[in-house]
Parts: structure tokens; sequence; C-alpha cells
């Protein structure tokens, strides 16, 4: 699906009437637009446009089973597919959420918007009642409104007596740096809140009370689109702070909170752009509920209340970014926010925004990523004597750690509790004490079962962090044969190279400026190809159009140098930090260039392509390098990427593989192929590994910490460190567990040491790291100036 806007999101995904319907979406268009609109979609895949269409920024749906009506975004679809449209001149606004009306569920809805506009809306008439003005039509403009902190509403809901919304935002944080300063993601930043129907006018705060100051986006309850059948159904909303994804319960009137781990930190910008629309929705084969937040999939207990609340589990880590999904056909359909015009900071590297959407299956979803994440109930804040964390999910996770640290000046115990049935029994597991100024390791058996876990320390205490790291990074399966065509790290690897653009003009077509590299490493031009919607990749003799692809996709070479210890990247604060290498054979450029190094395949994070390996990688306002993680390693020539048509495309393939297959396509003239799957594909091509480190023979300064060195995501880890000096040097080994310490200081405990290692005149001592030991940044200090090496080898 394709529109004229800065970014084309598809924000909704709902069965209905025979049909799958969907809206796109740009950016801001709270007045509707003329190229975005309501799509029908045919059992056999035929994607209509409705000549109903008014456009605009509206991914809320909901299911009025007294009317028999789909309302999604600005349209009412009942149960023949009969479309009829309420227009933006009655109710204007970025169409967020709609839930039922507390006091007439039968013949009215509650329609939210992003920019805290609320309406009352007549199912039978499509009459709509102004209840809270949307901010893009008051004196102020976009400002977010009057009556809640926060903006850039997400999700609304009907349950338990009250109508709950959500926004994960703040006003002047859209900036590279975060509102003026560094990203500290730690401010407060959008809210949850409930209202009880109290009217007190179209700007009053009456009836409103704030739940929790913090970025909030789905609210659902069991009765999942359609609303909850009974007025005591629990409401669920999901959240995150700097610490971790928050999970809100309302039962029985009273609010409850828990929390998990997030698989990505890319989402966490404090404007609230980077998160699309996560749900919660019942969509497996048996009716469990699929939850989606920070890049993990979660298997969601639909029973989950104030009596029984198990932990989420863990399906799997996904690269996808999506609006909505749904059970359709006896798949799993999502609606994805695929290739995007805008692109904040950084090049315009495609010609029309554009998004597709995906279809899986339950089972499917576990063939991704590990499940794998961090989080937890503390990042140096301050603690009560007595008063317990909130609860973390426990379950599902291989490899479960806690890194407990504080910043005191005496010792602190702290009392670990469990929850084993989720029914709010809690039992002591064990005690842990922390040092006057210190920091503990603690991994815990993969025999313990148990749904939450929390901490209850005997004394307050200041700049207290308690935060898990919980399973393996890489993807749940290698598949050599799908990346077969693929052109290995070697620079005499006979093969086609070349530069991808996604030509716009309503052509739907993909570029390949295309060059051959012979055996002996030789590059000479092959020319211009095009794929289009049928995938086949056609010679096209336009020297215009080669030029023109030459220019707009030209690789940018700034960024990253490689030295002799590792990888350096610097960001946007010029902020050193370091990577594994991959195949030597990439230290030095071919005659080609450099491969590039950095694309979106998801809307607003980038794909980092970097000696053979490949990072997720967050924008700057949402922390950028120092909340990046890797994805897998490949050690191949891939020169270029991107997304198309909801497809990942590889260059740098073979010459000599010519076997068209589901994940390759040859041109017509059989001079050059690409690669084409999915983005989570990626997960396939290997483990993460490398090697690497801060120092390899480098001159090195006592007490002065080396760069960052990443950590996250790989398995089996050790150190060999060495030294030129004749007496013995101690060095120490200092991690970072929860990223983000660009921030602030090292005074605020950000970095925590974990062993002193003393290495004599002329040896080499090698550390490993315990199995499965994990933190984000590592980094090495010496207590002696001297010449040294640490290099750390992962596998």
């Amino acid at each position: 699906m394709f529109n004229h806007g800065g970014e084309c999101g598809i924000g909704n995904v709902v069965p209905w009437a025979g049909r799958l319907w969907a809206t796109t979406y740009s950016p801001h268009d709270p007045l509707g637009n003329d190229h975005d609109g309501l799509h029908e979609i045919t059992p056999d895949l035929e994607i209509i446009k409705r000549k109903e269409s008014i456009g605009g920024t509206s991914p809320g749906r909901l299911i009025h089973r007294e009317s028999q009506q789909l309302f999604i975004g600005p349209y009412a679809i009942d149960e023949k597919g009969n479309v009829r449209v309420i227009p933006y001149e009655r109710m204007p606004g970025r169409h967020t959420a709609i839930a039922r009306h507390l006091t007439e569920p039968s013949r009215k809805v509650y329609y939210f918007t992003m920019e805290e506009g609320m309406y009352e809306v007549d199912v039978n008439t499509l009459e709509v009642r102004t209840l809270y003005l949307d901010s893009n039509m008051t004196p102020d403009g976009n400002d977010g409104g009057p009556r809640l902190p926060g903006y850039h509403g997400k999700g609304g809901y009907s349950g338990q007596g009250f109508a709950v919304y959500a926004n994960n935002g703040r006003i002047g944080t859209g900036g590279i740096t975060g509102g003026g300063g560094l990203v500290d993601l730690s401010n407060n930043s959008g809210c949850l809140a409930a209202w009880d129907g109290t009217w007190g006018g179209e700007l009053s705060s009456e009836g409103w009370q704030i739940i929790h100051e913090r970025q909030f986006t789905e609210v659902t309850g069991p009765g999942g689109i359609q609303g909850n059948e009974s007025e005591g159904d629990p409401v669920w909303s999901t959240g995150w702070d700097h610490r971790s994804l928050i999970l809100k319960l309302l039962d029985n009137g009273e609010w409850s909170t828990f929390r998990l781990p997030k698989a990505d930190y890319s989402y966490g910008g404090l404007h609230g752009w980077h998160t699309e629309w996560p749900r919660i929705r019942q969509v497996g084969p048996e009716g469990q509920y699929l939850m989606n937040h920070h890049g993990m999939w979660f298997d969601f207990p639909g029973e989950f209340s104030e009596e029984y609340h198990p932990a989420p589990r863990p399906i799997a880590s996904h690269l996808k970014i999506t609006g909505d999904f749904a059970r359709w056909e006896d798949q799993i359909v999502f609606g994805c926010d695929d290739n995007a015009v805008n692109r904040w900071p950084g090049s315009n590297l495609t010609g029309q925004s554009h998004s597709n959407l995906w279809f899986s299956t339950w089972e499917q979803l576990k063939d991704n990523g590990n499940p794998y994440g961090w989080g937890g109930p503390w990042v140096s804040d301050e603690v009560q004597e007595g008063r317990a964390s909130d609860p973390f999910a426990f379950p599902g996770f291989r490899n479960r750690q806690l890194h407990l640290s504080q910043l005191n000046n005496y010792p602190i115990t702290f009392k670990l509790e469990i929850d084993k049935d989720g029914r709010g029994n809690w039992e002591e597991l064990t005690s842990l004490t922390v040092p006057a100024h210190g920091y503990i390791h603690h991994k815990f058996s993969d025999k313990i079962r148990a749904e939450w876990i929390r901490l209850t320390p005997e004394m307050s205490g200041k700049y207290v962090t308690a935060y898990f790291h919980l399973g393996k990074g890489g993807g749940v399966q290698q598949d050599p044969e799908m990346f077969k065509a693929l052109a290995p790290a070697s620079p005499k690897s006979p093969r086609s190279v070349g530069l991808l653009y996604t030509r716009g003009e309503d052509t739907g077509t993909l570029q390949f400026g295309a060059w051959s590299v012979d055996a002996d490493g030789k590059t000479t031009e092959s020319g211009y190809y095009e794929m289009d919607e049928d995938l086949k990749l056609k010679k096209v003799d336009d020297e215009n159009l080669f030029r023109d692809v030459k220019q707009k996709a030209s690789i940018e070479a700034d960024g990253f140098k490689i030295d002799e210890a590792s990888v350096i990247i610097t960001d946007h604060w010029d902020n050193r930090y370091r990577l594994p290498k991959g195949d030597p054979a990439f230290d030095n450029p071919t005659e080609f260039g450099i491969p590039r190094m950095k694309r979106e395949l998801a809307t607003e994070r980038d794909t980092l392509n970097l000696h053979g390996s490949i990072y997720y990688l967050p924008r700057e306002n949402s922390g950028g390098v120092a909340n990046m993680k890797p994805i897998a390693t490949h050690n191949k020539r891939i020169t270029d990427f991107c997304t198309w048509r909801g497809l990942t495309v590889l260059a740098g393939c073979r010459t000599d593989f010519q076997e068209e297959s589901e994940h390759f396509r040859m041109s017509d003239d059989g001079k050059v192929g690409l690669w084409i799957g999915d983005y989570d594909d990626l997960w396939k091509l290997g483990k993460p590994k490398g090697v690497g480190g801060p120092w390899k023979n480098t001159d090195v300064q006592a007490n002065i910490p080396s760069d960052p060195y990443i950590m996250t995501g790989y398995d089996k880890k050790s150190l060999e460190l060495s030294h030129n000096a004749d007496s013995p040097i101690v060095f120490t080994i200092e991690l970072n567990v929860t990223r983000n310490f660009i921030a602030v200081s090292d005074q605020f405990g950000r970095w925590s040491s974990y062993e002193n290692i003393t290495v004599q005149p002329g040896d080499k001592r090698t550390f490993h790291f315990p199995e499965g030991f994990s933190a984000h940044w590592v980094r090495l200090v010496a207590d002696k100036d001297c010449n040294a090496s640490a290099i750390f080898t992962y596998t």
C-alpha cells in the first residue's frame, strides 16, 4: 500500500463482513488527506481502495456488537460491507482509539484522538458530539491538550466504570537531542488517565484522574476489539519507562502495576513517535492473546486479573514494526510500517512511502529472535526500607540474571521473593547483600519456576539499581541454505553488487544500479535494473535512471572507522563505542568501495551493517548507539539493503549462483541478482559473534576507562589481557547493564566494577565469563600507564 505522505503505516487490520479491512496513515493529518484511505482486502488478496476514503491518521477500531458495525477510523461498516463516513469537519483529529460508551453502550461509542480530542458518536445516525476539543483545533495548535500531561495519544478503552486513555509522548522532545541537552530517558513523559464520565466542558479536566505519569500505549481488556462484555471485566494497559515495560491492571476498582523486560530500546523516545500501536489481540488458534511491545511478542494470559495474574510468556524477539494484527483465514496478519520518505536525521533513501501486510502463524512467530531482554524495577532509584519493588516477570527465559548495585556508605541486604502461581502468594527465594558503593551479579537456576519476582530492601538507600538480563541473543535457528546466494566476504569472490532505491512516482518498482566484480576483484558497471511487483528483475537501458540511482542512493562513508583492535562507531554527541570484527576481509574497502553502513528496514530505527554483522540501531532520541543490539553475524559481502513492498532486499550475490528461488532473483540478462526475504529472516543469518576489544597494543593511561565495547546479545565470552610493563598491572572490568549512560555521569552508578584481574609482566591472562553472562557494554581500566591489549572473543 502506497501513499504520498512522509510515512505510510497500516494502522489497523480487522476481519469483517467476509473481508479484511485496513487503513493507511500519514504522520500528521488531523483533517484527512487525498492519498490515504480505507482498504478492503479479499480472501484472494486483492486490495481495493474504497471510494469513500478520506485519508488521515486513524488507527482506531471497534466492533460494535449491538449494531453489528465495524468502526475503523472515520468509517462505519455494516455486516454487509456497506461503508458510511464521518467527515473530518464534524470530527477532526487523528482517531487513535474507539471505545464503548459508559452510559449508552448500545447506541453510542467514544472516539479518542492523539491530541486529547474526545467525541461521542451515535452508531445509527453518526451524529457527533464534541466532548473535548482536539488540540489541533485550539488557538495554541498541536500542544497536546490542556487536560492531561503528555500528548501523542494511543489507546482508549472502557471498563470498570471508566473510559481509560493512554498517551506516550511529551511536547518539545522531537528533536535529535530530546528537548535540549542529552537524551535522559528517565524524564517523565506521557500518561495513563481515567475518566468517570463527569463532563465539565470541552477544555475541562473535571472527572479525569492521572493513573500513572509515564509513556503508555495499549488499553484493552478480555473483550478485545469488541469491548468488555461485563462491567466487572478487567482493563489492561501497557507502557514503559526507562526501567522496563509496565503492565497495568484495573480490576475491582483498583490499579496494580507489573513489569516486564524490553527486547529492544529503539522504541523509547520521550516524544513517543517510535512505537506505532503496540496491541494485545486474541489471534491464537486456541484463543491465545498476542501482546507486542518493545520488540517482543508475548503470549498474554486472557484471564489476567486481580485474583489470577500469571506473567505473559515471551514468544520471540522481532524486528518488524507493526500498527495492528488480527487472525484472518487461519493466519495472523500484521499491518506494518515499513518504508517512509521521512528520515530524521540523514538522507532520504526512498522515493515513496509504502508498507505491506505480513502473514504468519502462531507457531511461526517462534522462529524469529530468541526471547531475550532486559529491565528491572529500579535504575538509580531511591528505595525505602521494607517496601517491595513492583513484581517483575520471571518465566519463559533461560539465563536469568540480576545485576544489583547501590551507592550508599553502608551495605544493603535485599530479600528476593517469588510468586509461584500468579495469585499474589509471595515466598522468600534468597537474600543478597550489596556492599557499600558496591555491585553484585546473581544468576538464577533454570529450575526455579515462578510467575513474578520482587525485591525488598532491608534499609533505605539512594541510587539503587536492580536490573535483569534474561535469555540469549540471536535467532532461534540458522539457515545457511536460505542465504546461499549471497557472496562470501572475500573481495575476490565473483559477485554482483550495487545500490538500491525504491522508486516513487506511483511506479511501485525497485531500482538497482549494478556492478559486477570478477575473481580478481575488478569492478565493472553492469547497468540499471528494475524489479516489479511480480519480482522480475529486468535490465533497463536508461543512463539517466542509472545516474539518478547513483546520486540518490550514494553511500556515505562517515560514522565509523576500523583500527587494529575493533570497529569504532561515533554517535551524534561524538561519543565513541566499539564493536567486534568479523572476517578480516572487511578491514579494507574493495574497488567498489565500502558497503552501506546503515539504513531503515522498518520505520524510525536503523539497521546497521558493519564488518560482517547486523545490528539494530535506535534513533538518537531513543538513545542512539548506546542502546543498540546485535541481530546476526553473516560475514557476507552485502553492499546495500533496503525494504521494498514489505520485503527486505540485499545486494551482493554470487554471479556463479543462478538458481532462482523464493529468496533469490536473477536478472533477465543473467548478469546480476538480488536476495529477497523478510526482515525477521535476518535472524537466521547466524548467531552474533566476533573478535575485538578496546585496546590492541594501545598506550593506556592509568585509571582512564577505555571506550565502551558491546557485550549484549552474544553467547560465550572470553577476554584476553596482556601488557608490556615491567611490573604487574591490575585491570578492572567495568560493566554497564542499563545503557543510556550518555545522559548522566559515572557518579550515578551507570558503570559497575565486576572483576579485577592481575597480569604479570610478559604474561597473557584469559578470563572466561560465566555461561550466559550478559551486560550491555563493557570497558577496561588499568591501574598503571602501559601499552596493553584487551581482546574479547564472542562465539
